[in-house]
């Protein structure tokens, strides 16, 4: 392990502390001589390990320098070896951006877990995007990624550790990543919590992301590339070593080294390469690894498993800093600090960094210099016991950054509403030095900045919608929003952004766009309109809304406004890439996914049909969905969604009448089955107190509606009166429900029903439930429209016959029953009641009701005709041959003399009979 001893001070330096501070050199001096010996490993391994802390500035500077210094020949990448294709498209990005494995349909993992998503956020102001742009643009070299495949982070980690049955965050950027695994690079924070509040507390910090900082950022930024080396390994050691034993978390990583150095040796042995001209990027957490797999020289007892079944897609989705902090834990404006670091870092040291060329946002490169001539590698002397010797540096006060931030903060927060003057930049100012005194700093950090604004300015309101805090974290860079550029699309965003071109659009762009839609006008937009809805009934709410216009059954827009904001929503839209080729394929392929899944409900199918003939307009799809339809409704035991049903059927319905020349089989079919269906299920649903009045209204307005149809296709009346004689509710709102559709079928006169309710305001006991009854007969306008007068009634009987100390308790409970139980059906008695009360006030009192006018008797029907129906019918021999007929009576004209017409009826008794039907039909 050792090489000549390099690391032999440190070790006696160790043992001495060890013996000073504990009660012998035991477990403590295991512990640190321990961690000498895991960097001195890792320093001493062939395959150079560079370690480094994700969207670190100290090591994307680092790594930068040392590229440039030993011009590898190959880089391996603790990344997933499944996302390499997707990296050549970074170049077509505008950074942050996430590398994202995506999979809507899984083979092998539970279906609660889909849709599967990994993504691995990408910064300029970290190691990896510096190594990946060395790699790609340089001639020669060859990135190789060896962490875990995408299928394999799921293969290992169980729900708990992948985040899988987490809510993504509601903020808008902080949720680009949506409920994604997170991979990264460098997960250097201490797994110990004790350890964790030991340090924040003795450094004086409130949170993670500001120790690391002040501890190690400011301390490496200037180190040279062994140090810097020695003392992320150091600390990757430490917090290893001091990490509680989660069996499944130390087999997770413990697996990850072996699978990444099973993958190295692979490689060198495949391609011959020298160790020594490689580069190992990984965390330094798993940069100090004690697996018997470590270094090039380790064992191969290692085997990789299969992956799962599961197809994956991959693409690049856009990212932000609240996004990346908000998924990995980080401290809100940590990332955006560290981007203001990285900048200041760059112009400090003159290190020239990497970029991809052609990189959005990134300016053209100059003329490259010649690449150094790499020195011998040798082993690196001990550069730790220094380091550890060494007090810290004390950085002069920058006064002139600190006055600008100062100035910055107070017209920002003017800009936002607060009441901040020149005193108060003053003030921050002496502030932030007073803070960075009190935490033994000389110079103030942007944390010890923010703390010191929020106390002069913000005091205790926030007159705007950001508070001073929000404003820093914007000042020293804000959170920015990656961009997928229009080469990196997948080809189902590409096409989407191609049929919207008419719309003359930055569709790229975040925030809301209107759109303007003049379809008569400009018939060729009727293709962008058809784009817009479907992608409304795809994307989350917000990514394409329309303000004006409509899309139903048997209606047409001829002119549409759209409030578009598909850039702010970019991640869906590409992830809608990863399900197949365009909108219209995907949409299909998620109808039918909702019809045929076991879960999956007659309305909720319905639905899918009325969406495929809206959006897709293919009648092929929807009578495919219409049979499964049929198929799904034949095997519901509940009534849960008769309503919906109900609307929908009735909805199709008269879109096949008005627009095809006859109905479809499976809707004829459809409602064949849904009348036998519901006519089984009615004298259940009258008495189960899970079916409530509404879904049972809902079941006799699908009986009473479709009868016409049902009867001519073949279904008997008699099963639907066998069934309401089968029914024997006791709820009042289900027996006003049954009596409603008795008086519908006959069974019950309006006369009979009109005693029944007089009886119940009749009697004391009953006049509590009275409001359930008027609910019932509310609910009965669904199946019977007719009964809106009875109902008008009922509820002015009420009005007019119950005293005031009755009426009034017992108002609120009408109002708030009726309100609940069917406020869509409420307007039918309001036009009802419209239309039998006087219009105007002054003929109130003069008014009578409708119902206590006197009845007129109807007239007797005839018992005899005149002479002159005779000479009628003689008159016109075809007409009455031609009735004859139809009421299929045989006979001839006996003879020409007149007849009268008494004696004609007597005659013939059966025609008759059938003339006076006729005639009553008529």
């Amino acid at each position: 392990m050792s090489s000549g001893g390099t690391f032999d001070a440190l070790r006696g330096q160790l043992h001495e502390a060890a013996t000073a501070f504990a009660d012998g050199p035991g477990a403590l001096e295991g512990l640190l001589r321990g961690i000498v010996d895991d960097v001195e490993r890792a320093v001493s391994e062939p395959l150079e390990i560079f370690p480094v802390c994700h969207h670190s500035p100290a090591s994307a500077i680092a790594m930068a320098r040392r590229l440039r210094e030993k011009q590898p020949k190959a880089v391996y990448l603790e990344l997933c070896e499944d996302m390499a294709p997707l990296l050549t498209e970074l170049r077509n990005c505008r950074l942050p951006v996430a590398v994202q494995s995506f999979a809507s349909e899984v083979e092998g993992f539970p279906a609660d877990w889909s849709p599967l998503s990994v993504v691995a956020p990408v910064t300029e102001a970290s190691a990896e995007y510096q190594a990946i742009a060395y790699a790609l643009d340089t001639p020669g070299v060859e990135l190789v990624l060896v962490d875990r495949s995408s299928d394999h982070v799921f293969q290992w980690e169980t729900p708990r550790d992948s985040g899988t049955p987490g809510e993504p965050p509601a903020d808008e950027d902080t949720a680009l990543h949506g409920d994604a695994v997170g991979v990264d690079i460098g997960d250097l924070r201490p797994r110990f919590a004790e350890l964790e509040e030991h340090l924040l507390r003795h450094g004086r910090v409130r949170h993670w992301s500001e120790w690391w900082h002040q501890y190690v950022e400011v301390p490496l930024g200037d180190g040279d590339h062994d140090t810097y080396r020695q003392v992320m390994l150091l600390i990757g050691s430490l917090f290893r070593r001091l990490a509680p034993g989660d069996p499944h978390k130390v087999r997770v990583d413990e697996d990850r080294e072996r699978y990444m150095w099973t993958r190295m040796r692979e490689h060198l042995a495949a391609t011959g390469t020298d160790p020594a001209d490689c580069l190992y990027v990984c965390g330094a957490f798993h940069a100090a690894s004690r697996v018997a797999e470590f270094g090039v020289h380790g064992s191969d007892s290692f085997t990789i498993g299969p992956p799962s079944g599961t197809k994956w897609r991959h693409g690049l989705i856009p990212s932000s800093h609240g996004a990346i902090e908000a998924q990995f834990g980080l401290a809100p404006g940590s990332v955006s600090i560290a981007a203001t670091e990285w900048a200041k870092n760059v112009r400090r040291t003159g290190v020239r960094p990497y970029r991809l060329e052609g990189q959005a946002g990134t300016k053209p490169k100059k003329k490259a210099l010649p690449a150094p001539v790499p020195a011998p590698t040798a082993v690196p002397a001990d550069r730790l016991t220094g380091f550890l010797r060494r007090p810290p540096a004390l950085d002069p006060l920058d006064e002139a950054e600190l006055l600008g931030w100062s100035v910055d903060i107070v017209r920002a927060a003017r800009r936002s509403g607060y009441l901040a003057s020149t005193a108060d930049a003053i003030a921050v100012f002496e502030t932030s030095i007073l803070l960075a005194g009190m935490r033994d700093r000389a110079k103030p950090t942007p944390y010890d900045f923010q703390d010191a604004a929020v106390t002069c300015i913000e005091k205790d309101t926030v007159p705007g919608r950001r508070d001073v805090g929000r404003l820093v974290e914007i000042m020293m860079g804000g959170d920015r929003v990656g961009q997928v550029g229009y080469d990196a699309l997948p080809p189902l965003a590409r096409d989407v952004h191609d049929r919207l071109a008419p719309l003359n659009l930055r569709l790229q762009q975040r925030g809301v766009q209107r759109a303007l839609l003049d379809i008569a006008a400009q018939p060729e937009l009727e293709r962008c309109s058809d784009v817009l809805w479907m992608l409304r009934r795809l994307l989350p709410h917000g990514a394409a809304r329309p303000v004006m216009g409509d899309r139903s059954l048997g209606e047409r827009a001829i002119q549409e406004s759209w409030d578009l904001a598909l850039g702010t929503h970019q991640r869906s839209l590409i992830e809608l890439g990863y399900e197949g080729v365009s909108i219209e394929q995907v949409l299909e392929q998620r109808l039918r996914r909702a019809a045929y899944d076991p879960q999956a409900t007659a309305a909720g199918v319905l639905e899918a049909v009325e969406d495929a003939i809206l959006y897709l307009r293919s009648s092929r799809l929807a009578d495919e969905l219409g049979t499964r339809a049929l198929e799904v409704l034949a095997t519901e035991r509940s009534v849960d969604g008769a309503p919906e049903v109900l609307r929908r059927v009735r909805r199709l319905l008269a879109h096949y009448r008005t627009a095809e020349p006859a109905l479809p089989g499976w809707i004829e079919s459809f409602v064949k089955t849904g009348y036998a269906h519901y006519c089984t299920r009615l004298p259940t649903a009258f008495t189960d107190d899970d079916a409530t009045v509404r879904q049972v209204a809902a079941m006799l307005g699908f009986l009473f509606g479709m009868e016409g149809l049902a009867l001519s296709l073949g279904c008997d009346r008699a099963q639907l009166e066998l069934a309401l004689a089968q029914c024997h509710p006791a709820d009042p709102a289900r027996t006003a429900l049954l009596w409603a559709a008795q008086t519908h079928l006959g069974t019950l006169t309006r006369s009979t029903l009109r005693e029944r309710c007089d009886d119940l305001l009749g009697n004391p006991l009953a006049l509590p439930a009275y409001p359930r009854y008027l609910s019932g007969f509310l609910h009965a306008l669904e199946p019977v429209p007719a009964l809106a007068d009875f109902v008008v009634e009922a509820v002015s009987n009420a009005f007019a016959r119950l005293p005031d100390p009755l009426l009034l308790p017992w108002l609120p409970t009408l109002i708030g029953t009726l309100r609940a139980g069917g406020a869509e059906l409420a307007p039918l008695i309001v036009r009802e009641a419209g239309r039998l009360f006087p219009a105007r006030l002054t003929a109130l009192d003069s008014w009578v009701p409708p119902w206590r006018l006197p009845q007129q008797t109807p007239p007797a029907p005839p018992t005899a005709h005149t002479d002159g129906g005779v000479a009628l019918l003689a008159a016109h021999p075809t007409t009455c041959d031609a009735l004859a007929d139809l009421l299929g009576c045989d006979g001839t004209w006996a003879t020409t003399e007149p007849v009268s017409g008494v004696a004609l009826l007597t005659e013939h008794p059966g025609t008759a009979v059938a003339l006076e039907a006729l005639l009553a039909v008529g």
